[in-house]
């Protein structure tokens, strides 16, 4: 493994990175050629992963392109207590069936970012279900920390005063997670600003264990489209990695300006120099910030698809969004009212237009395209609609949009 230069360190430890406890130690390590044992972890809590967990994935692609050894944390037990970070309320857990499921997606897509053949994956549970992790284990575990360090906390001495319920599963997450670091004797762990006393616990643990302590990786957290809140799933602010072409180029053409350049530094390999370029520009109003936005969408669809994609991805954009066309292969909706029986008679049991709009995707559910709709974001052949109206409303051929992207077309039988 050759020695880097320092260029080669500043790449690495520089761009997208807040914060390494302890970066003069890093650097004796990098600098060692010894490969080192590079750690993240996630938590299968839905089955998509999005740009937000990409910042780290692609941290991680630079240090094994370099030679060292990724190992990928599936989290299967911590998912189904769900991180505390940054919550206000204890969430419900997960069963084991549905972390397995989302579990088996996530892999698919961590490697479209990381060489396969170059991490190493392990799941939790092969050291904490049955049998190989028990009570005298979770007892001897807890008992080398006390309440008032994870009081100390940030979020739960915010929930702690605002008298939000803490269930004690959620003590043991950093616990768990700490563990992981004892267990694959990790280098290096790596994850957001959000996990600093999580990956703090993991040093102690180590040290604990009569192990070299890891050294923490710490990189900003990725706002969402909103933006406003990191970006996640659950929010509904996200960018994901499976999206489609057209969908990614879309959503990346949504964010505000204030976010190109972090998103550029963060998610592509566009150069430093090219970067400051683009935000000087911006700055002094030389550049059109929507030319470096169609920039960044291009680079992300061909990083996750094709170039051509992204070309592709770029004339619908125009057509659909900026020349407000609509696509020519909408997805088709039939519509001719389901026959019910009540009695003797056939009654025709007609839908709304949320019911509608859930039922062919375009929202979660129906109480969030009722959302939409009050909040003017669903148009009916140009028009935009403020209440939910019957389907018996919508004529033949009729075009449904649904925030800046999203149609179908309707078709009457």
């Amino acid at each position: 493994m050759k020695k880097l230069s320092d260029a080669d360190l500043k790449k690495l430890l520089k761009r997208g990175v807040t914060q390494i406890i302890n970066e003069e130690e890093l650097v004796k390590m990098l600098q060692s050629g010894k490969p080192l044992r590079l750690k993240q972890g996630f938590d299968p809590s839905f089955t998509d992963i999005h740009m937000g967990h990409v910042v780290g994935l692609r941290k991680l692609r630079q240090f094994q392109q370099l030679g060292h050894q990724v190992v990928l944390i599936v989290g299967d037990w911590t998912a189904r207590i769900g991180d505390p970070t940054g919550r206000s309320l204890t969430r419900p857990m997960l069963s084991a069936d549905q972390v397995k499921f989302n579990a088996q997606t996530y892999m698919e897509q961590f490697f479209k970012i990381v060489d396969k053949d170059k991490t190493e994956v392990r799941y939790q549970s092969a050291w904490f279900d049955k049998g190989a992790f028990g009570l005298d284990d979770v007892i001897r575990l807890t008992s080398k920390f006390t309440v008032a360090q994870f009081l100390a906390r940030e979020d739960f001495a915010r929930r702690y005063a605002e008298g939000h319920p803490i269930a004690i599963t959620e003590f043991l997450y950093p616990l768990m997670q700490g563990y992981d670091s004892v267990m694959i004797e990790a280098d290096v762990e790596f994850g957001g600003t959000d996990q600093v006393f999580n990956c703090m616990v993991g040093r102690q643990l180590q040290e604990m264990a009569g192990l070299h302590p890891q050294q923490v990786f710490l990189m900003p957290l990725l706002i969402g489209t909103d933006g406003v809140q990191k970006m996640s799933k659950s929010l509904g602010n996200y960018i994901g990695v499976t999206d489609p072409p057209a969908q990614m180029y879309g959503k990346t053409m949504s964010i505000n300006d204030g976010m190109i350049i972090p998103y550029l530094e963060l998610l592509t390999d566009v150069p430093d120099e090219e970067i400051a370029h683009f935000s000087a520009g911006m700055a002094d109003g030389k550049l059109n910030p929507m030319a470096v936005k169609k920039r960044l969408a291009q680079e992300l669809v061909t990083d996750f698809w094709s170039a051509r994609d992204a070309e592709e991805a770029a004339g619908e954009f125009a057509r659909t969004v900026q020349h407000r066309e609509v696509p020519e292969d909408m997805p088709v909706v039939e519509i001719a009212g389901k026959v019910g029986i009540t009695g003797s008679l056939d009654v025709k049991v007609t839908r709304t237009l949320s019911a509608l709009i859930s039922d062919a995707g375009l929202a979660k559910s129906r109480s969030e395209a009722r959302r939409l709709i009050e909040q003017k974001a669903v148009e009916l052949n140009g028009q935009i609609i403020t209440e939910d109206i019957s389907e018996d409303k919508i004529d033949n051929g009729s075009i449904i949009k649904v925030g800046k992207r999203r149609f179908i077309r309707i078709v009457k039988k």
